[in-house]
């Protein structure tokens, strides 16, 4: 049997679970089934479910889990979930190691990750709270056995703002988690896969201890006046049964004397009636809680006349049934979850609302008995509640036009759910942008909190800096209604302004530059790591004394940019009035800025990176291209609009011994890898043009070196060889599109040569040469693909769009005026995926050349 079935039945199991956990003693009997109802857990399930419980309680968490690996390299699965609904938390059950999350990095580090809060967890892991943006800490201690990895243990509790977590708590953690790597190398040793593949074994938890219900006993003889009471009751009532007198008048010296009475008055009617007949009552104890008092008539020992004795029982009950009386007076729906969401109590005014019996309900899961209680715009609405233990309000669609307002309110054993009738709801999403109106609806709350979701989107078209600032001025601003925006980057232990709008001009300069040693919002909000939030400019003003002020005075809120825990700037957002902000929208913005750090951080990568590339490209290719008497020529490049850039495209122009060498190449791909292999194809092309190879030489040659080279890379090329004073060409092709030919008589085709596979894929690749003859007046065409392809259309039409275009062309201009011309319609686009590169060559002689066409 494996242990990780354990996961492939999701089930539940109700633990109470000590400090010290080992697997099942050797020899012991294990059910094939595990998880099931009726069976024991299989060992594996049981010690992560036992070391997930103690964790929890050790932590002071509410819920957590133990992550285990998997089959799978590098992923690890949910395997157990403690004090938490496992479907609501499905998008976590399974995590790469990879991954920027807590969980990925304690296991990838070794190192434990304590989050205590909010806005720590959104600097460090901004991705983990844009998908669950809610108050709360959590712990993440790796489960490692020398050097093997198991997995993480994981704890969630309630946030502790501006207060690590203690060395205690972060103490028995790491001891819990010792216990359980110890117990699973136990495991392994034994033979027992440690490897989960299924869903997460849901476990509930201990509940809060509440007092005992107790039960006494006592015979009272209504004519002596005596009472034989054990010594549960004595308890109850707060007397110690080494001194009870054994008479009613003792007994009832610890009650209130409304109750004295009413239990005279019920004993003897009881004992008058004559026939079997029980009385209940209830009794305040000297505790003040109450008590149920029940008793039933017993005839006298002697069996003469009427019942002289009372036999009654005395229950503890604690406060449920005044709850449960309570509740039921209350003219509102009100139910009972446990964390794991099933009904534990529905009160009338619950059962009349949603029609349904208490006994259909109670035992249920809440979005099981009440399928549309369970739609996937209600499941953050509980994650926040289980989480943040903060109450959380909605409003919920039962019908088409029914329409139910829903509270939540949190406690450690489960959740408190009011329902009423509500009107059906008419949000407008911008209470978020009135000041210091807060969050005020549902829609305005979900609004804000997955901006960071949509935010991240927009981020990942944005490549430089300035498009990263374009997308933070467009998405941040108008969700929080700001007007002003700067952005600092940090170099060298200064920060210098990257971006800013809405500033008065010039207000900003004074700042640009500043050290990190510099007594400033903006540099402190860095220096710490910490958000800060500024009501109104006074405020701003009090906390920095003699800062210089702009005619503005609204509030400002200035936000560290961290990314992976490295300082990259920081970003002030400015507000036209005071106002306040919010819980919700600190947290938010703090994971905004944690998700622009990261942007900017690559956006930075990429800036220097294309700056080398570019100035590797230009570096390599031509100038200029040389000046012959019967031949012109003219390259064009343009560089893609998306990604770096640049890339791997050439053309060349070659005197060699035995002609004109024409060429054009493509390298796969984009940046500086590209870029370099090219500057590596056009230096071999020349050298074994320029030792008078004949054309299959050449590109044979350059073939076998880039294999020699295997740089990952392949790319496409044509290379012809002119004899200007015959025009007779050898032509090869490598992979590349077919050349143009336009004749001169304006007549324009697709050339028909045989060619091979692209360079860098076959060694022995032949590469077949085809004769031509250019007449004078002919223009020859090479272009690379990016000119003729377009997404989603079939590059034949594209390639004979510029076959009609170099046609059209046929008059009297100039042969640079023809390459800018076939080129115009891809320079103007603003959505080139690829680089084009373009090489005409022209051949006259003394009849054929024109003036106009001599110019260039």
């Amino acid at each position: 049997m494996r242990g990780t079935a354990a996961g492939e039945h999701a089930g539940c199991v109700t633990w109470y679970g000590a400090a010290g956990f080992t697997p099942l003693s050797k020899g012991r009997v294990i059910p094939e089934r595990p998880n099931s109802l009726s069976g024991v857990p299989d060992e594996l399930a049981l010690v992560l479910a036992q070391a997930a419980v103690s964790a929890i309680e050790a932590a002071g968490g509410y819920g957590g889990g133990v992550y285990l690996r998997s089959g799978t390299p590098g992923l690890l699965r949910l395997a157990v979930l403690a004090g938490l609904p496992g479907p609501l938390f499905r998008p976590w059950w399974r995590m790469h190691v990879n991954r920027p999350f807590p969980v990925a990095e304690a296991h990838r580090s070794g190192q434990a990750v304590h989050l205590a809060d909010a806005e720590e967890a959104m600097r460090r892991f901004p991705q983990l709270m844009a998908g669950m943006p809610f108050p709360f800490g959590s712990l993440y201690t790796p489960v490692v056995s020398g050097r093997e990895k198991f997995g993480v243990l994981v704890v969630l509790r309630p946030a502790t703002p501006g207060k690590k977590v203690g060395y205690a708590d972060r103490r028995r953690m790491e001891n819990t988690a010792q216990r359980l790597a110890s117990a699973l190398a136990e495991l392994g040793a034994d033979g027992t896969p440690v490897e989960w593949e299924g869903e997460p074994l849901s476990v509930q938890l201990p509940a809060v201890t509440t007092p005992p219900v107790r039960i006494g006993h006592l015979d009272w003889d209504l004519d002596g006046g005596s009472v034989d009471a054990d010594e549960d009751l004595c308890a109850i009532i707060g007397i110690d049964p080494e001194n009870f007198a054994g008479t009613i008048e003792a007994l009832v010296e610890r009650l209130a004397q409304e109750d004295v009475y009413g239990l005279w008055a019920i004993a003897r009617q009881a004992a008058e009636s004559g026939r079997p007949v029980a009385r209940r009552m209830r009794l305040r104890g000297p505790d003040g809680r109450p008590h149920l008092l029940e008793l039933s008539v017993r005839a006298s020992p002697s069996g003469a006349g009427p019942g002289s004795h009372l036999t009654g029982f005395l229950v503890d009950l604690g406060t449920g049934p005044i709850v449960a009386e309570a509740t039921d007076r209350i003219p509102r729906a009100i139910l009972s979850l446990d964390r794991l969401g099933r009904i534990t109590y529905v009160n009338h005014g619950a059962e009349t609302l949603l029609g349904h019996a208490r006994s259909d309900l109670a035992g249920r899961v809440l979005w099981e008995v009440l399928p549309w209680f369970g739609q996937p715009a209600y499941e953050d609405h509980y994650r926040a509640a289980l989480l943040s233990h903060d109450p959380v309000h909605f409003m919920a669609r039962r019908e088409p036009t029914e329409w139910l307002s829903v509270s939540l309110y949190p406690g450690h054993d489960g959740l408190t759910v009011t329902l009423a009738a509500a009107d059906q709801p008419s949000y407008a999403p911008g209470s978020v942008l009135r000041p210091g109106a807060g969050l005020g609806s549902p829609a305005d709350r979900a609004s804000a909190l997955y901006r960071p979701v949509a935010l991240a989107i927009a981020l990942t078209e944005a490549v430089t800096a300035r498009q990263v600032s374009a997308v933070v001025t467009e998405e941040l601003l108008p969700a929080f209604g700001g007007r002003q925006l700067a952005i600092y980057l940090l170099k060298e232990r200064h920060l210098y302004l990257a971006w800013e709008t809405g500033f008065p001009q010039g207000f900003l300069d004074r700042f640009d530059g500043v050290g990190l040693d510099v007594r400033l919002p903006g540099v402190e909000t860095l220096t710490s790591g910490r958000p800060m939030f500024f009501e109104s400019m006074e405020r701003l003003s009090a906390a920095y004394p003699g800062i210089p002020m702009d005619a503005n005075v609204g509030a400002r809120a200035f936000l560290p940019l961290i990314a992976s825990g490295r300082p990259v700037g920081s970003c002030i957002l400015g507000f036209e009035q005071p106002r306040g902000f919010s819980p919700e929208e600190r947290t938010v913005l703090t994971a905004l800025a944690g998700l622009i750090a990261q942007a900017l951080q690559r956006a930075q990568r990429y800036d220097t990176e294309a700056a080398l590339a570019r100035g590797l490209q230009d570096a390599l290719l031509p100038h200029r291209l040389p000046v012959f008497e019967q031949v012109d020529t003219v390259g064009r490049y343009l560089p893609g609009t998306q990604g770096m850039e640049v890339g791997g495209d050439w053309y060349d122009v070659i005197e060699t011994g035995r002609g004109l060498a024409l060429i054009i190449g493509d390298v796969q791909g984009h940046g500086v890898a590209a870029a370099a292999t090219m500057g590596q194809l056009r230096s071999a092309v020349r050298a074994f043009a320029l030792s008078g190879h004949d054309p299959q030489e050449v590109v044979s040659g350059t073939n076998r070196l880039l294999i020699d080279l295997d740089p990952g890379q392949f790319a496409s090329c044509c290379y012809i060889l002119l004899d200007p004073a015959t025009g007779i060409t050898h032509a090869v092709r490598a992979g590349h599109p077919q050349p143009l030919l336009r004749h001169p008589d304006g007549r324009t085709e697709v050339l028909d040569l045989p060619g091979g596979v692209v360079l860098g894929v076959d060694v022995d690749a032949s590469y077949p040469v085809t004769d031509l003859r250019l007449e004078p007046g002919a223009v020859l065409a090479l272009y690379t693909d990016g000119l003729v392809e377009q997404p989603g259309i079939d590059i034949d039409f594209g390639i004979e769009q510029l076959r009609s275009t170099l046609a059209a062309d046929a008059g009297p201009s100039s042969l640079a005026d023809t390459a800018d011309r076939l080129i115009r319609e891809a320079k103007h686009a603003t959505d080139r995926p690829d680089d084009i590169a373009l090489l005409l060559a022209a051949r006259w002689d003394d009849a054929s050349r024109t003036t106009t066409e001599r110019t260039l």
